[in-house]
């Protein structure tokens, strides 16, 4: 099994930095599917995507493809709703848990497929404040709830409302994960709904492809990229409903 994670993890962590996600999209899914549980699947996916999204950001950062600016204010807000969604985890079932995944999925593919590519920031939309934290509160409460980091909720938002070029929303996506992912994980601490030994050996895993992740997103042109994450996003519901509906 130690084999197998870490190979799960290098993975997981390469489609983190190409794709600006915390990973949970596609690493609960799979962990489903070699037979964790959903809420041990959602804790290692904490676990994983705290490593990921600091070590991505920083690299982001350092290559000038993340500005952090007004990702601040809703990296709060998800930090908040992180810490809450914490808790709403343990007191929803599975199968809810499932349905809301499968829903958020649903809406990030058709975000995505119409939303124009925008390649600079001469059209890119700008909100309130007090806005940017709000819509961080929300998406950070259903992002941890569900064992995800949240771009795969946020970068279509940025994409196709507020018309932010590709690479600079799958940054700002990624630095979003940072807040949502370290609230979500002190919160399930608390309560001690996290299986740190598989979580640690994704995540230090992870952090090789994250490198190697970066690295190939700054290589590929924004229409290639767009249609990766879709297909991404088509392969991850695929293995859910699966997991749904023809289980056993």
């Amino acid at each position: 099994m130690f084999i197998e994670l870490a190979l799960v993890g290098t993975f997981i962590g390469a489609m983190s930095g190409f794709f600006g996600i915390g990973g949970g999209m596609i690493l609960v899914p799979i962990l489903l599917a070699i037979g964790f549980g959903i809420k041990d699947a959602i804790g290692i996916s904490i676990v994983q995507m705290v490593f990921s999204s600091v070590f991505g950001s920083y690299l982001n950062w350092k290559k000038g493809s993340l500005i952090i600016g007004e990702g601040i204010f809703v990296g709060i807000g998800g930090f908040a709703g992180g810490y809450l969604g914490g808790y709403v985890t343990h007191y929803v079932s599975d199968t809810v848990l499932q349905f809301l995944f499968f829903g958020i999925l649903i809406f990030a593919l058709f975000r995505l497929f119409f939303s124009k590519n925008h390649t600079d920031d001469s059209q890119t939309k700008t909100l309130n404040k007090g806005v940017l934290f709000a819509i961080g509160l929300i998406i950070g409460i259903f992002s941890i709830t569900l064992g995800i980091g949240g771009s795969i909720i946020l970068t279509p938002l940025l994409v196709g409302l507020l018309h932010y070029p590709l690479k600079k929303a799958i940054s700002a996506g990624l630095f979003f994960v940072v807040f949502s992912s370290i609230a979500g994980l002190i919160s399930r601490l608390m309560i001690g709904t996290i299986d740190f030994a598989d979580g640690l050996i994704v995540a230090v895993a992870s952090l090789v492809g994250v490198f190697l992740g970066i690295w190939l997103k700054d290589h590929v042109h924004d229409r290639h990229h767009k249609a990766a994450l879709m297909l991404l996003y088509l392969i991850s519901l695929v293995i859910l409903v699966k997991k749904m509906f023809f289980a056993g």
